[in-house]
């Protein structure tokens, strides 16, 4: 959710991050991601958990076909890119100020018959929400979405609302600090939660969570 760009001394190690073009190959298909690190910061990069959602993804654990499936903080939109090569009908959201950057980055991934199954769509979480239908994703997915703790409860907010009993969240992410362990501890107080995939080499985690039914939560 943070788009401020970072300070040059603070992107020391982060080169990658600086190169105009990241080039991926998923579902038999050559991806390549423009990346804006100066202008947009970390929303513009594609980070480690956006490729390891990806290959999750690609692995074919969640059936994706027909699927009705939502990205929040989407960024470059990666792993909606793929999702859409692999049968899925999704929603990209992002704050306003990435959506031109996001748009770019789909039109010129996507075959122009899958174009019309990706939607790119404004989300600020916990605030237009009113703009989604309740309940309305089969699936929710989230790549190194949950680093800033102010955003923890709004976040939780638009994950409930976007959820039915029946829908699957996936968020990867890597476990930088105590905060973010937090955060899967207040994600477990509304959600059933487990660690499905991890990548040792990223070190980077997928979790499933999934909305705790009320007989669970008495």
């Amino acid at each position: 959710m943070a788009l401020v760009p970072y300070e040059e001394t603070a992107a020391v190690g982060l080169q990658k991050f600086h190169k105009p073009l990241a080039t991926f190959f998923f579902a038999n298909r050559t991806i390549q991601i423009r990346q804006d690190w100066r202008q947009l910061g970390v929303a513009a990069v594609v980070w480690d958990a956006a490729v390891v959602l990806s290959t999750y993804l690609e692995m074919g654990a969640v059936e994706l076909r027909g699927c009705s499936a939502v990205e929040l903080g989407a960024g470059t939109g990666l792993v909606s890119i793929v999702a859409a090569l692999l049968g899925a009908h999704v929603t990209i959201t992002d704050r306003k100020v990435a959506l031109e950057f996001l748009k770019s980055n789909v039109q010129a991934n996507l075959p122009l018959h899958i174009q019309p199954k990706a939607i790119v769509k404004e989300l600020t979480w916990g605030q237009n929400l009113g703009s989604f239908s309740p309940g309305e994703f089969d699936l929710i997915l989230g790549a190194d979405i949950i680093y800033l703790e102010e955003t923890f409860t709004d976040l939780l907010q638009t994950l409930a609302h976007l959820c039915d009993n029946h829908s699957v969240i996936l968020l990867a992410c890597r476990i930088r600090y105590e905060r973010d362990n937090n955060f899967l501890a207040m994600l477990e107080r509304q959600f059933t939660v487990s660690k499905v995939h991890y990548d040792p080499e990223k070190d980077v985690h997928v979790y499933k969570a999934q909305k705790r039914n009320q007989r669970e939560g008495l």
